[in-house]
Protein backbone atom coordinates (compact mmCIF):
# COMPACT_ATOMS: atom_id res chain seq x y z
CA UNK A 1 0.00 0.00 0.00
CA UNK A 2 2.58 2.76 -0.78
CA UNK A 3 1.71 6.05 0.00
CA UNK A 4 -0.63 6.52 3.19
CA UNK A 5 -3.65 9.04 1.31
CA UNK A 6 -4.83 9.78 5.24
CA UNK A 7 -1.41 10.87 7.16
CA UNK A 8 0.36 12.31 4.11
CA UNK A 9 3.17 9.52 5.00
CA UNK A 10 5.24 6.71 3.33
CA UNK A 11 5.19 4.23 6.47
CA UNK A 12 3.08 1.21 5.06
CA UNK A 13 0.22 0.37 7.16
CA UNK A 14 -1.12 -3.11 7.51
CA UNK A 15 -4.02 -4.90 6.29
CA UNK A 16 -6.64 -3.40 8.93
CA UNK A 17 -8.77 -6.41 8.44
CA UNK A 18 -6.26 -9.54 8.91
CA UNK A 19 -3.71 -7.28 10.23
CA UNK A 20 0.15 -9.15 11.44
CA UNK A 21 0.95 -9.47 14.87
CA UNK A 22 3.13 -6.16 15.84
CA UNK A 23 6.08 -8.84 15.99
CA UNK A 24 5.69 -10.17 12.45
CA UNK A 25 4.72 -6.67 11.71
CA UNK A 26 8.20 -5.64 12.74
CA UNK A 27 9.96 -8.47 11.83
CA UNK A 28 8.37 -7.60 8.01
CA UNK A 29 10.04 -3.94 8.23
CA UNK A 30 13.73 -5.09 9.18
CA UNK A 31 13.05 -7.60 6.64
CA UNK A 32 11.98 -5.13 4.05
CA UNK A 33 14.86 -2.91 4.60
CA UNK A 34 17.55 -5.97 4.47
CA UNK A 35 16.36 -6.72 0.99
CA UNK A 36 17.19 -3.51 -0.39
CA UNK A 37 19.69 -3.43 -3.45
CA UNK A 38 21.74 -1.20 -1.87
CA UNK A 39 22.10 -1.45 2.02
CA UNK A 40 25.00 -0.45 4.98
CA UNK A 41 25.61 -2.81 7.78
CA UNK A 42 25.63 -1.00 11.26
CA UNK A 43 25.66 -2.04 14.77
CA UNK A 44 24.78 -0.95 18.13
CA UNK A 45 24.75 -2.68 21.53
CA UNK A 46 22.29 -5.45 20.48
CA UNK A 47 24.22 -6.62 17.16
CA UNK A 48 23.99 -5.45 13.58
CA UNK A 49 21.47 -4.75 11.29
CA UNK A 50 20.71 -3.37 7.33
CA UNK A 51 20.59 0.06 6.41
CA UNK A 52 19.49 1.09 3.22
CA UNK A 53 22.58 3.33 1.85
CA UNK A 54 20.75 6.23 0.74
CA UNK A 55 19.21 6.88 4.43
CA UNK A 56 20.86 9.34 6.43
CA UNK A 57 19.18 7.46 9.48
CA UNK A 58 21.06 4.58 11.16
CA UNK A 59 20.37 1.05 12.72
CA UNK A 60 18.97 2.48 16.21
CA UNK A 61 16.32 4.09 13.65
CA UNK A 62 16.02 0.93 11.60
CA UNK A 63 15.18 -0.61 15.07
CA UNK A 64 12.45 1.67 16.14
CA UNK A 65 10.45 0.91 12.64
CA UNK A 66 10.22 -2.64 13.77
CA UNK A 67 9.40 -1.93 16.70
CA UNK A 68 6.51 1.05 16.45
CA UNK A 69 4.20 0.76 13.51
CA UNK A 70 1.69 2.03 15.48
CA UNK A 71 -0.01 5.73 13.71
CA UNK A 72 2.10 5.13 10.62
CA UNK A 73 2.43 9.53 11.03
CA UNK A 74 6.25 9.74 11.48
CA UNK A 75 7.77 12.75 13.35
CA UNK A 76 8.86 14.45 10.10
CA UNK A 77 4.56 14.92 9.94
CA UNK A 78 5.31 18.02 13.05
CA UNK A 79 8.31 19.86 11.14
CA UNK A 80 7.80 22.18 14.09
CA UNK A 81 9.98 18.98 16.31
CA UNK A 82 12.16 18.15 13.39
CA UNK A 83 13.48 22.07 13.23
CA UNK A 84 13.48 21.82 17.34
CA UNK A 85 15.91 18.90 17.21
CA UNK A 86 17.89 20.78 15.11
CA UNK A 87 18.13 23.74 16.63
CA UNK A 88 19.11 21.35 19.99
CA UNK A 89 21.65 19.49 18.66
CA UNK A 90 22.91 22.75 17.20
CA UNK A 91 23.21 24.39 20.62
CA UNK A 92 24.78 21.30 21.97
CA UNK A 93 27.65 21.09 19.36
CA UNK A 94 28.20 24.67 19.68
CA UNK A 95 28.39 24.78 23.73
CA UNK A 96 30.67 21.41 23.17
CA UNK A 97 32.71 23.57 20.83
CA UNK A 98 32.91 26.09 23.19
CA UNK A 99 33.90 24.54 26.29
CA UNK A 100 36.22 22.53 24.24
CA UNK A 101 34.53 19.52 24.15
CA UNK A 102 34.38 19.23 20.49
CA UNK A 103 36.90 19.43 17.69
CA UNK A 104 36.46 22.00 15.89
CA UNK A 105 36.08 20.38 12.26
CA UNK A 106 33.33 18.08 13.85
CA UNK A 107 31.33 20.63 15.85
CA UNK A 108 30.98 22.72 12.22
CA UNK A 109 30.07 19.55 10.28
CA UNK A 110 27.93 18.87 13.08
CA UNK A 111 26.60 22.37 12.97
CA UNK A 112 26.07 22.83 9.47
CA UNK A 113 24.45 19.48 9.16
CA UNK A 114 21.43 21.04 11.88
CA UNK A 115 21.04 24.02 10.22
CA UNK A 116 20.26 21.55 6.84
CA UNK A 117 17.70 20.21 9.09
CA UNK A 118 16.35 23.01 10.37
CA UNK A 119 15.82 24.23 6.67
CA UNK A 120 13.90 21.01 6.43
CA UNK A 121 16.22 19.24 3.90
CA UNK A 122 16.45 16.22 5.71
CA UNK A 123 12.55 15.87 6.58
CA UNK A 124 12.36 12.37 4.73
CA UNK A 125 14.77 10.67 6.98
CA UNK A 126 13.21 11.51 10.57
CA UNK A 127 10.67 8.29 10.17
CA UNK A 128 10.04 7.18 13.54
CA UNK A 129 6.53 6.77 14.48
CA UNK A 130 5.48 9.81 16.60
CA UNK A 131 3.85 7.15 19.24
CA UNK A 132 7.13 5.25 21.08
CA UNK A 133 8.01 4.08 23.79
CA UNK A 134 11.21 4.71 25.42
CA UNK A 135 10.64 8.15 26.23
CA UNK A 136 11.63 9.39 23.17
CA UNK A 137 14.02 7.81 22.66
CA UNK A 138 13.94 6.83 19.27
CA UNK A 139 13.33 9.70 18.12
CA UNK A 140 16.23 11.63 19.65
CA UNK A 141 18.11 8.85 17.95
CA UNK A 142 16.65 9.36 14.56
CA UNK A 143 17.94 13.01 15.43
CA UNK A 144 21.50 12.06 16.30
CA UNK A 145 22.08 9.21 13.59
CA UNK A 146 20.82 11.78 10.69
CA UNK A 147 22.74 14.55 11.79
CA UNK A 148 25.87 12.49 12.21
CA UNK A 149 25.70 10.71 8.70
CA UNK A 150 25.16 13.93 7.12
CA UNK A 151 28.21 15.45 9.09
CA UNK A 152 30.40 12.71 8.19
CA UNK A 153 29.26 13.68 4.49
CA UNK A 154 30.64 16.65 5.12
CA UNK A 155 34.04 15.72 6.57
CA UNK A 156 34.50 13.93 3.47
CA UNK A 157 33.86 10.62 5.33
CA UNK A 158 30.86 7.70 4.47
CA UNK A 159 27.94 6.91 6.30
CA UNK A 160 28.34 5.01 8.83
CA UNK A 161 31.61 5.42 9.44
CA UNK A 162 31.13 6.49 13.17
CA UNK A 163 34.63 6.60 14.48
CA UNK A 164 35.04 9.95 12.86
CA UNK A 165 31.55 11.67 13.74
CA UNK A 166 29.20 8.99 16.28
CA UNK A 167 25.59 9.61 16.89
CA UNK A 168 26.26 9.39 20.38
CA UNK A 169 29.45 10.39 21.18
CA UNK A 170 29.25 13.60 19.31
CA UNK A 171 25.89 14.52 18.22
CA UNK A 172 24.43 13.42 21.67
CA UNK A 173 27.53 15.04 23.55
CA UNK A 174 26.45 16.31 27.20
CA UNK A 175 23.16 15.58 26.23
CA UNK A 176 20.14 12.47 26.95
CA UNK A 177 16.94 12.32 25.40
CA UNK A 178 15.41 13.11 28.91
CA UNK A 179 16.91 16.49 28.35
CA UNK A 180 16.82 16.93 24.51
CA UNK A 181 12.89 15.42 23.89
CA UNK A 182 11.09 17.63 26.34
CA UNK A 183 13.42 20.70 25.47
CA UNK A 184 12.37 20.10 21.73
CA UNK A 185 8.58 19.39 22.27
CA UNK A 186 8.55 22.62 24.21
CA UNK A 187 10.49 24.71 21.56
CA UNK A 188 8.15 22.92 18.60
CA UNK A 189 5.16 23.84 21.02
CA UNK A 190 5.85 27.74 21.06
CA UNK A 191 6.16 27.78 17.34
CA UNK A 192 3.19 26.13 16.91
CA UNK A 193 1.29 27.93 19.31
CA UNK A 194 2.40 31.09 17.38
CA UNK A 195 -0.03 30.23 14.53
CA UNK A 196 -2.62 29.09 16.77
CA UNK A 197 -2.99 33.20 18.13
CA UNK A 198 -2.82 34.39 14.97
CA UNK A 199 -5.70 32.02 13.29
CA UNK A 200 -7.63 32.88 16.60
CA UNK A 201 -6.73 36.54 16.04
CA UNK A 202 -7.87 36.67 12.90
CA UNK A 203 -11.11 35.06 13.95
CA UNK A 204 -11.78 37.82 16.29
CA UNK A 205 -11.41 40.20 13.83
CA UNK A 206 -14.02 38.41 11.74
CA UNK A 207 -16.26 38.53 14.46
CA UNK A 208 -15.77 42.34 15.61
CA UNK A 209 -16.50 42.98 11.99
CA UNK A 210 -19.39 41.20 11.93
CA UNK A 211 -20.81 42.85 15.50
CA UNK A 212 -20.24 45.98 13.73
CA UNK A 213 -22.00 45.14 10.72
CA UNK A 214 -25.27 44.20 12.61
CA UNK A 215 -25.29 46.14 14.94
CA UNK A 216 -28.48 47.52 14.09
CA UNK A 217 -30.01 43.99 13.83
CA UNK A 218 -32.77 44.11 16.49
CA UNK A 219 -33.24 40.32 17.85
CA UNK A 220 -34.41 38.31 20.43
CA UNK A 221 -32.32 36.67 22.95
CA UNK A 222 -32.55 33.33 24.69
CA UNK A 223 -32.10 31.57 27.63
CA UNK A 224 -32.51 28.14 27.49
CA UNK A 225 -33.71 27.76 24.08
CA UNK A 226 -36.42 29.95 25.32
CA UNK A 227 -37.52 33.11 25.04
CA UNK A 228 -35.99 35.88 26.91
CA UNK A 229 -35.58 39.49 25.89
CA UNK A 230 -34.19 41.69 22.96
CA UNK A 231 -30.28 42.17 22.21
CA UNK A 232 -28.95 43.20 18.72
CA UNK A 233 -27.32 40.34 16.62
CA UNK A 234 -24.13 43.22 16.29
CA UNK A 235 -24.13 42.26 20.38
CA UNK A 236 -23.82 38.00 19.69
CA UNK A 237 -21.25 38.59 17.33
CA UNK A 238 -19.30 41.15 19.77
CA UNK A 239 -19.42 38.58 22.93
CA UNK A 240 -17.75 36.14 20.71
CA UNK A 241 -15.20 37.78 19.51
CA UNK A 242 -14.66 38.57 23.69
CA UNK A 243 -14.52 35.17 23.84
CA UNK A 244 -11.88 34.03 21.65
CA UNK A 245 -9.77 37.53 22.88
CA UNK A 246 -9.77 36.03 26.39
CA UNK A 247 -8.50 32.60 25.45
CA UNK A 248 -5.82 34.05 23.37
CA UNK A 249 -4.32 35.48 27.05
CA UNK A 250 -4.99 32.36 28.13
CA UNK A 251 -2.69 30.82 25.64
CA UNK A 252 -0.09 33.53 25.86
CA UNK A 253 -0.34 32.94 29.72
CA UNK A 254 0.02 28.70 29.23
CA UNK A 255 2.99 29.16 26.44
CA UNK A 256 5.36 31.62 29.32
CA UNK A 257 5.22 28.09 31.18
CA UNK A 258 6.67 26.32 28.40
CA UNK A 259 9.64 28.65 28.15
CA UNK A 260 11.40 27.11 30.98
CA UNK A 261 13.76 24.13 29.82
CA UNK A 262 15.85 21.64 31.26
CA UNK A 263 18.58 21.16 28.55
CA UNK A 264 21.40 20.04 30.91
CA UNK A 265 19.37 18.15 33.12
CA UNK A 266 20.66 14.68 30.71
CA UNK A 267 19.35 11.66 32.28
CA UNK A 268 17.22 12.74 35.78
CA UNK A 269 18.10 15.89 36.16
CA UNK A 270 21.70 15.78 37.98
CA UNK A 271 24.09 16.71 34.80
CA UNK A 272 25.87 13.75 34.48
CA UNK A 273 28.25 13.66 31.94
CA UNK A 274 28.34 17.49 31.14
CA UNK A 275 30.78 19.87 32.55
CA UNK A 276 30.80 22.94 34.63
CA UNK A 277 28.44 26.01 32.67
CA UNK A 278 27.02 23.77 29.82
CA UNK A 279 23.56 24.27 30.74
CA UNK A 280 23.75 28.15 30.69
CA UNK A 281 26.01 27.83 27.71
CA UNK A 282 23.74 25.76 26.00
CA UNK A 283 20.78 27.37 26.51
CA UNK A 284 22.31 30.59 25.48
CA UNK A 285 22.98 28.86 22.11
CA UNK A 286 19.53 27.58 21.41
CA UNK A 287 17.78 31.03 22.52
CA UNK A 288 19.75 32.68 20.30
CA UNK A 289 18.71 29.88 17.04
CA UNK A 290 15.30 29.84 18.01
CA UNK A 291 15.01 33.74 19.27
CA UNK A 292 12.94 32.48 22.23
CA UNK A 293 13.49 34.14 25.71
CA UNK A 294 13.85 30.21 27.32
CA UNK A 295 14.59 29.70 30.47
CA UNK A 296 16.54 26.96 32.55
CA UNK A 297 14.27 25.65 35.10
CA UNK A 298 15.66 26.37 38.86
CA UNK A 299 15.73 22.58 39.69
CA UNK A 300 16.28 20.44 36.87
CA UNK A 301 15.51 17.28 38.78
CA UNK A 302 11.95 18.13 38.97
CA UNK A 303 11.54 19.88 35.83
CA UNK A 304 12.90 16.34 34.02
CA UNK A 305 10.44 14.51 36.00
CA UNK A 306 7.58 16.90 35.92
CA UNK A 307 5.24 17.64 32.59
CA UNK A 308 3.15 20.22 34.71
CA UNK A 309 3.71 23.24 32.03
CA UNK A 310 1.96 20.85 28.96
CA UNK A 311 -0.38 19.60 31.44
CA UNK A 312 -1.57 23.34 31.91
CA UNK A 313 -1.60 24.21 27.96
CA UNK A 314 -3.60 21.24 26.96
CA UNK A 315 -6.18 22.40 29.97
CA UNK A 316 -6.10 25.55 27.84
CA UNK A 317 -6.60 24.37 24.54
CA UNK A 318 -9.35 22.22 26.12
CA UNK A 319 -10.69 25.59 27.10
CA UNK A 320 -10.71 26.63 23.55
CA UNK A 321 -12.40 24.03 22.28
CA UNK A 322 -15.09 23.94 24.62
CA UNK A 323 -16.16 27.78 24.41
CA UNK A 324 -15.35 27.49 20.24
CA UNK A 325 -17.62 24.34 19.65
CA UNK A 326 -20.29 26.25 21.23
CA UNK A 327 -19.83 29.14 19.46
CA UNK A 328 -20.38 26.74 16.27
CA UNK A 329 -23.46 25.50 17.76
CA UNK A 330 -24.84 28.94 18.25
CA UNK A 331 -23.83 29.08 14.59
CA UNK A 332 -26.05 26.22 13.45
CA UNK A 333 -29.02 27.14 15.92
CA UNK A 334 -29.42 30.19 14.73
CA UNK A 335 -28.78 29.43 11.30
CA UNK A 336 -31.11 26.14 11.53
CA UNK A 337 -34.32 25.93 9.46
CA UNK A 338 -33.83 28.18 6.81
CA UNK A 339 -37.66 27.91 6.91
CA UNK A 340 -38.45 25.17 10.21
CA UNK A 341 -35.86 26.55 12.38
CA UNK A 342 -34.41 29.88 13.83
CA UNK A 343 -33.25 31.58 10.65
CA UNK A 344 -32.28 34.60 12.10
CA UNK A 345 -28.79 34.08 10.20
CA UNK A 346 -27.93 32.84 6.57
CA UNK A 347 -24.37 31.13 6.77
CA UNK A 348 -22.68 30.62 3.31
CA UNK A 349 -23.49 27.43 1.24
CA UNK A 350 -20.51 25.78 0.43
CA UNK A 351 -21.48 22.41 -0.73
CA UNK A 352 -24.68 20.81 -1.55
CA UNK A 353 -26.18 19.06 2.04
CA UNK A 354 -27.83 15.84 0.65
CA UNK A 355 -27.48 13.31 -1.88
CA UNK A 356 -31.46 12.46 -1.35
CA UNK A 357 -32.71 16.23 -0.08
CA UNK A 358 -32.25 18.64 -3.45
CA UNK A 359 -31.52 21.85 -2.40
CA UNK A 360 -30.51 21.17 1.15
CA UNK A 361 -27.86 22.97 2.07
CA UNK A 362 -25.83 22.09 5.74
CA UNK A 363 -23.92 24.22 8.52
CA UNK A 364 -20.79 21.38 7.63
CA UNK A 365 -18.33 24.46 8.30
CA UNK A 366 -19.46 25.05 12.12
CA UNK A 367 -19.79 20.77 12.14
CA UNK A 368 -16.73 20.36 11.25
CA UNK A 369 -15.63 22.84 13.98
CA UNK A 370 -17.74 20.72 16.86
CA UNK A 371 -15.83 17.54 15.71
CA UNK A 372 -12.32 19.26 15.95
CA UNK A 373 -13.12 20.46 19.29
CA UNK A 374 -14.38 17.33 20.09
CA UNK A 375 -10.70 15.37 19.22
CA UNK A 376 -8.67 18.27 21.35
CA UNK A 377 -11.12 17.52 24.76
CA UNK A 378 -10.07 14.02 24.04
CA UNK A 379 -6.56 14.66 23.51
CA UNK A 380 -6.81 16.47 26.46
CA UNK A 381 -8.07 13.40 28.79
CA UNK A 382 -5.01 11.50 27.24
CA UNK A 383 -2.57 14.03 27.99
CA UNK A 384 -3.48 14.10 31.79
CA UNK A 385 -3.24 10.49 31.93
CA UNK A 386 -0.06 9.99 30.48
CA UNK A 387 1.27 12.91 32.94
CA UNK A 388 -0.04 10.88 35.79
CA UNK A 389 1.44 8.13 34.73
CA UNK A 390 4.95 9.14 34.80
CA UNK A 391 7.09 7.46 37.94
CA UNK A 392 9.94 9.04 40.03
CA UNK A 393 12.47 10.69 38.06
CA UNK A 394 11.14 10.44 34.77
CA UNK A 395 7.96 10.44 32.83
CA UNK A 396 8.37 7.71 29.82
CA UNK A 397 4.91 8.97 28.16
CA UNK A 398 5.97 12.27 26.32
CA UNK A 399 5.72 10.87 23.13
CA UNK A 400 1.84 10.68 23.21
CA UNK A 401 1.62 13.78 25.06
CA UNK A 402 4.06 15.66 22.59
CA UNK A 403 1.73 13.49 19.46
CA UNK A 404 -1.56 15.07 21.24
CA UNK A 405 -1.02 18.63 21.79
CA UNK A 406 0.63 18.99 18.49
CA UNK A 407 -2.30 17.45 17.01
CA UNK A 408 -4.50 19.56 19.01
CA UNK A 409 -2.78 22.87 18.27
CA UNK A 410 -2.59 21.84 14.57
CA UNK A 411 -6.30 20.89 14.16
CA UNK A 412 -7.64 24.11 16.22
CA UNK A 413 -5.20 26.47 14.02
CA UNK A 414 -6.68 24.73 10.46
CA UNK A 415 -9.98 24.90 11.68
CA UNK A 416 -10.12 28.39 12.94
CA UNK A 417 -8.63 29.43 9.83
CA UNK A 418 -11.11 27.81 7.78
CA UNK A 419 -14.23 29.11 10.30
CA UNK A 420 -13.10 32.53 9.48
CA UNK A 421 -12.47 32.35 5.48
CA UNK A 422 -15.74 29.52 4.68
CA UNK A 423 -18.28 30.90 7.30
CA UNK A 424 -17.80 33.77 9.36
CA UNK A 425 -16.60 36.22 7.04
CA UNK A 426 -19.65 35.40 4.65
CA UNK A 427 -22.63 35.83 7.18
CA UNK A 428 -25.78 37.61 6.58
CA UNK A 429 -28.59 38.62 8.60
CA UNK A 430 -31.85 37.49 8.03
CA UNK A 431 -32.91 40.91 9.22
CA UNK A 432 -36.38 40.71 8.55
CA UNK A 433 -37.21 37.53 10.40
CA UNK A 434 -35.23 38.52 13.50
CA UNK A 435 -37.72 41.79 14.03
CA UNK A 436 -40.35 39.91 13.03
CA UNK A 437 -39.77 36.82 15.81
CA UNK A 438 -38.53 39.91 18.35
CA UNK A 439 -42.28 41.18 18.11
CA UNK A 440 -44.10 38.51 18.39
CA UNK A 441 -42.21 37.48 21.81
CA UNK A 442 -43.32 37.78 25.13
CA UNK A 443 -39.99 38.52 26.21
CA UNK A 444 -40.86 41.99 25.96
CA UNK A 445 -43.26 42.10 29.06
CA UNK A 446 -40.13 41.53 31.00
CA UNK A 447 -39.40 46.16 30.55
CA UNK A 448 -43.14 46.19 32.22
CA UNK A 449 -42.12 44.73 35.28
CA UNK A 450 -40.89 48.01 36.92
CA UNK A 451 -44.31 49.74 36.57
CA UNK A 452 -46.95 46.82 36.91
CA UNK A 453 -44.91 44.60 38.96
CA UNK A 454 -44.32 40.57 38.13
CA UNK A 455 -47.41 39.04 38.82
CA UNK A 456 -49.04 41.54 36.25
CA UNK A 457 -46.46 40.98 33.58
CA UNK A 458 -47.08 37.49 33.96
CA UNK A 459 -50.45 37.10 33.46
CA UNK A 460 -50.28 39.80 29.91
CA UNK A 461 -47.62 37.04 28.99
CA UNK A 462 -49.62 34.04 29.30
CA UNK A 463 -52.73 36.10 27.81
CA UNK A 464 -50.29 36.59 24.43
CA UNK A 465 -49.63 32.77 24.61
CA UNK A 466 -52.87 31.93 25.12
CA UNK A 467 -54.44 34.39 22.54
CA UNK A 468 -51.67 35.43 20.38
CA UNK A 469 -51.80 38.61 20.91
CA UNK A 470 -49.14 41.00 21.37
CA UNK A 471 -47.85 42.38 24.14
CA UNK A 472 -47.91 45.95 23.58
CA UNK A 473 -51.52 45.55 22.20
CA UNK A 474 -52.38 43.73 25.03
CA UNK A 475 -50.87 46.66 27.37
CA UNK A 476 -52.70 49.32 25.83
CA UNK A 477 -55.84 47.93 26.05
CA UNK A 478 -55.48 47.34 29.83
CA UNK A 479 -54.36 50.58 30.59
CA UNK A 480 -51.27 49.67 31.29
CA UNK A 481 -49.37 53.12 30.56
CA UNK A 482 -50.78 55.25 28.01
CA UNK A 483 -49.54 55.36 24.34
CA UNK A 484 -46.41 57.08 24.35
CA UNK A 485 -44.91 55.52 27.40
CA UNK A 486 -45.61 52.29 26.28
CA UNK A 487 -43.83 52.98 22.47
CA UNK A 488 -40.85 54.31 24.80
CA UNK A 489 -41.15 51.40 27.56
CA UNK A 490 -41.48 48.40 24.53
CA UNK A 491 -38.93 49.88 22.35
CA UNK A 492 -36.76 46.85 21.39
CA UNK A 493 -33.90 49.19 20.55
CA UNK A 494 -34.24 50.88 23.91
CA UNK A 495 -33.93 47.42 25.43
CA UNK A 496 -30.75 46.92 24.38
CA UNK A 497 -29.38 49.36 26.04
CA UNK A 498 -30.55 50.00 28.75
CA UNK A 499 -29.67 53.31 31.06
CA UNK A 500 -28.59 55.13 27.66
CA UNK A 501 -30.60 57.45 25.81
Amino acid sequence: MGNNELTGCDTEIPDPVHPPGPRAFGMHRIRELEASVNTRIEHDSLGELAVPADRYYGVQTVRALANFPISGIPISSFPALVRALGAIKKAAALANAELGLLVPDVAQAIVQACDEVMEGRHDQDFVVDAIQGGAGTSTNMNANEVIANRALELLGRPRGAYADCHPNNHVNLSQSTNDVYPTAVKVATIWKIAGLMEAMRALQAAFRTKSTAFAGVLKLGRTQLQDAIPMTLGQEFGAWAVTVGEDIERLGEAALLIHEINLGATAIGTGLNTVEGYAECARRHLAEITELPLVTAFDLVEATSDPGAFVQLSGVLKRIAVKASKIASDLRLLSSGPLGGLGEIRLPAVQPGSTIMPGKVNPVIPEMVNQVCFQVIGNDVTITMAAEGGQLQLNAFEPIIAFNLFQSIQILTRAFTVLRERCVEDIQANEAHCRDLLERSTGLVTALVPFVGYEAAAALAHEALATGRRIRELAQERGVLDGATLDRVLDPATMTRPGRA
